[in-house]
């Protein structure tokens, strides 16, 4: 083998390894997104199945044994019971700064572990929330 052929080979293995490993870093994002949805879709339901035994939400995600659940990125998903919240300060609101819940917020911080409570803020982008008392269940910043 020539240095010319050695070369080749190593400049086509640097294109690869530049278009493989952001595409791969773009899929393992939407892996990880789609496992906080599945997460919270089943949280959701086990509330729901509490208030049903209790005629009552949870007031927080120890009631229903989910305390120490963490999201795909390390960090504990949060939950704010509206019913019994005192003030309106911690909800979650759309870009209208409307609420996006009537009855509970829950949601991961994402990627980055920072959120805000308005959706618009850029902390809040790469959340995965629930909204709409359940309807939406995704990324922030496609609600």
């Amino acid at each position: 083998m020539t240095l010319i052929e050695l070369s080749l080979v190593i400049s086509i293995i640097a294109v690869l390894a530049a278009i493989g490993i952001p595409q791969y870093k773009g899929y393992r994002d939407r892996v990880d997104v789609g496992h906080a949805v599945t997460d919270i879709t089943v949280m959701s339901t086990l509330i729901k199945l509490y208030e049903t035994d209790t005629h009552e939400l949870p007031d927080s995600l120890n009631d229903v044994d989910l305390g120490t659940k963490l999201d795909p990125w390390g960090n504990p998903y949060q939950y704010l019971n509206i019913t019994t919240a005192k003030g309106k300060g911690k909800l979650r609101r759309d870009k209208s700064l409307n609420p996006i819940n009537s009855d509970y917020d829950l949601y991961s911080m994402g990627k980055d572990g920072k959120s805000s409570t308005a959706l618009t803020a850029k902390n809040s982008h790469d959340d995965v929330i629930r909204a709409r008392d359940g309807q939406f269940i995704g990324l922030a910043s496609d609600f």
